[in-house]
């Protein structure tokens, strides 16, 4: 028997506070070299929007599927 139990992604959850976290980096990595003031949104102003969504409004937002899963966005961006 193994010593830990298999895990579903599909089931796995993680902290609201580490799903702002890491779509707050990814927007910070992003706006670094393309940030256009005029197009988009300050940094401190997504990271306001980011902590105004609901939980499922954040998962949404991290454009996660079967074949980039949320785990992978969260070990790159959280």
């Amino acid at each position: 028997m193994p010593l830990f139990a298999t895990v579903s992604l599909d089931d796995m959850t993680f902290p609201k506070e580490l799903l702002v976290e890491a779509l707050y980096n990814e927007y910070v990595f992003l706006c670094h070299d393309d940030y256009d003031p005029d197009v988009d949104i300050a940094p401190e102003d997504y990271l306001t929007m980011l902590k105004d969504m609901t939980y499922d409004e954040l998962v949404e937002e991290t454009d996660t599927d079967e074949h980039f899963t949320l785990i992978e966005y969260i070990e790159a961006w959280g």
